[in-house]
């Protein structure tokens, strides 16, 4: 939908459309839920002594504390629950237990919304270059768009990190390096994302079309400095605007 929550005619031509990954292309929020549990369960069974709401609740203090790019968010968790908590097991087998039940949550529930794909798909078919831009560790980025099975609808050389670009969000600065790299127009391109503040706002003002997809996750009920020119639920409703306001077969 367009901000007025109506789409219009075709209105200017696009050359390109960006994308964020995290709660866009997938519920990070969601998938991050299930695998702190599934960490959590997989400790207590292999030695950990704690309340499972107690233990989740450390870990989560870690992550708002540390971040999730921390390295040791399960050696934390220990350290904060005290000695007893794994007193007659060696604590390096309960981390590990951790990290084994984490990692193997994201062979099993990472993937994009299945409206995510099927319109990547279609957008694989058109002339337009489908790009990413996104923040975050640059290999685990990577991964979760391996992981994510979408790389063969990218464009591979629109493919942009912002440990790799030199800026991070919300510096305006990324967004203008990357249209440098590509050569491509501000105008001309169209940015999706989910956080105002990030997402929206500096594309707005290096002069993007920009699209809010609200469906759910961390920023869903955040507002930023502006707003985007245009307000999604789904990306079949992101189809439908590239359809009929951009023109896009």
């Amino acid at each position: 939908m367009t901000a007025g929550g109506k789409l219009g005619h075709v209105t200017q031509a696009l050359d390109a459309v960006f994308f964020d990954i995290d709660d866009t292309l997938f519920s990070t929020t969601v998938f991050a839920d299930k695998a702190r549990r599934s960490a959590v369960d997989a400790m207590i069974r292999a030695g950990l002594q704690s309340d499972r709401n107690e233990a989740m609740r450390e870990l989560e203090d870690v992550i708002g504390e540390f971040s999730s790019n921390y390295g040791g968010h399960f050696d934390k968790v220990l350290d904060r629950l005290g000695p007893e908590s794994h007193a007659g097991h060696n604590r390096a087998v309960i981390v590990a237990a951790g990290v084994v039940a984490y990692h193997a949550t994201k062979w099993r529930e990472l993937k994009v919304y299945d409206d995510v794909y099927e319109v990547l798909k279609w957008l694989g078919t058109t002339p337009m270059v489908r790009g990413i831009i996104s923040a975050g560790i640059t290999i685990k980025q990577a991964e979760k768009l391996v992981r994510l099975e979408v790389l063969e609808f990218l464009t591979p050389s629109a493919i942009f990190f912002t440990d790799q670009v030199g800026f991070s969000k919300p510096n305006p600065k990324l967004y203008r390096r990357v249209l440098q790299r590509v050569n491509l127009k501000p105008e001309r391109c169209l940015y999706v994302g989910d956080n105002p503040t990030h997402d929206i706002d500096p594309c707005n003002r290096e002069g993007w079309s920009t699209v809010r997809i609200r469906r759910s996750g961390r920023h869903a009920s955040e507002e930023g400095a502006t707003t985007a020119k245009h307000e999604i639920r789904d990306f079949f409703e992101l189809r439908r605007l590239l359809q009929e306001t951009y023109g896009v077969k």
